[in-house]
């Protein structure tokens, strides 16, 4: 052979190494995640799920096969995995094989029993409600900390919490319980102290401050005329506690745009038209304004309100019972006019 083709053999099979080699490079270090995206790896997947998931993510599912094989990542770690666009099949790979998972942002608020708070947040990481639940039940926790299976959802400030998706129930329930303990600063505790109430007071009052405004410059007048009723040994006669006893009954998605009389009697500790005194448990899931302002109770001397119908959404304060008739009377008329009956 002559040296002319021995060269262009050569110069041949060069390319052909250098097609090879490009090509080989570009599975391994080409860019392939189309989109900025996520996936989520659950605990029981396996390498197929894996790549089914990824599938409409890469260019060439095929690619990130064979970078796997070679990297021998076969035994998938659970976890919500963020995907830069571009990254190739060699750095995806490399984040999956480590765990290298990012964390998520877990939100709640206005979930006014345990049960409905456990199917939220079941909603935003991969544990199921039960679990989570079970957690929070737990006996020994619960004596441990001195709560009930009720009264323990006080922990549950609604805050934004950062969590990885795969966390266990008790490191969840934990984590709530410290910033709970967080939240209870020397200054609520000299506040709650003066108040004469315990922690769990001061949620449970919150909640019933909560139901009765959405307003947050009244709510510190909505403590404070509670605050009066206790301290005088009145009843709170508290519509929302009679609206959440009524709902034990009735389901807690029961709607209930009325009070009526008859509710009133309901035998139910929540009902503080028959009992004196504070529930045994909030009421509701009270948000950091509705606490603080039982904290920060304005001081005046109402003992009565009513809904305001001329700014609805807002009270009508009264000092004495006549001067309340005459806000209820007004207010009656505006539910029998509206057709409100229930």
């Amino acid at each position: 052979m002559s040296k002319k083709k021995i060269f262009i053999v050569v110069g041949f099979l060069v390319v052909i190494g250098l097609v090879i080699g490009f090509n080989y490079y570009t599975k391994i270090f080409g860019e392939s995640i189309l989109k900025q995206s996520e996936i989520f790896i659950k605990s029981t997947d396996n390498f197929d799920d894996v790549t089914q998931k990824l599938s409409p993510l890469v260019k060439d599912v095929n690619d990130f096969k064979f970078v796997a094989n070679l990297k021998k990542y076969n035994k998938p770690k659970a976890g919500r995995y963020v995907l830069n666009k571009g990254i190739s099949n060699n750095d995806l790979v490399n984040k999956l094989r480590s765990g290298n998972q990012t964390p998520i942002k877990i939100t709640f608020n206005n979930q006014n029993t345990l049960n409905a708070f456990a199917n939220r947040i079941a909603k935003q990481i991969e544990l199921d409600a039960s679990s989570i639940l079970n957690s929070f039940t737990d006996s020994t926790f619960l004596a441990q900390n001195k709560f009930t299976e009720k009264s323990v959802l006080q922990i549950c400030l609604p805050y934004t919490y950062e969590f990885y998706w795969t966390v266990s129930a008790d490191t969840f329930r934990d984590k709530l319980l410290k910033n709970y303990t967080r939240f209870w600063n020397t200054n609520r505790l000299s506040k709650a102290k003066k108040l004469n109430l315990t922690k769990n007071e001061v949620i449970t009052l919150a909640s019933i401050v909560q139901q009765e405004t959405a307003k947050p410059e009244e709510r510190p007048i909505v403590a404070g005329l509670y605050l009066n009723r206790l301290k005088q040994g009145w009843p709170l006669q508290a519509d929302p506690t009679v609206i959440y006893a009524l709902k034990e009954i009735k389901g807690h998605d029961y709607v209930v745009r009325r009070v009526l009389t008859a509710n009133l009697e309901i035998d139910s500790p929540y009902n503080t038209y028959k009992y004196r005194g504070l529930p045994p448990s909030q009421i509701s899931m009270p948000d950091i304004n509705a606490i603080d302002a039982v904290l920060n109770a304005k001081e005046h001397n109402y003992f009565y309100m009513c809904a305001d119908v001329d700014r609805l959404g807002y009270h009508k304060f009264a000092r004495s019972l006549a001067e309340h008739n005459r806000n209820a009377a007004k207010y009656q008329r505006w539910l029998n006019k509206n057709g409100i009956k229930k």
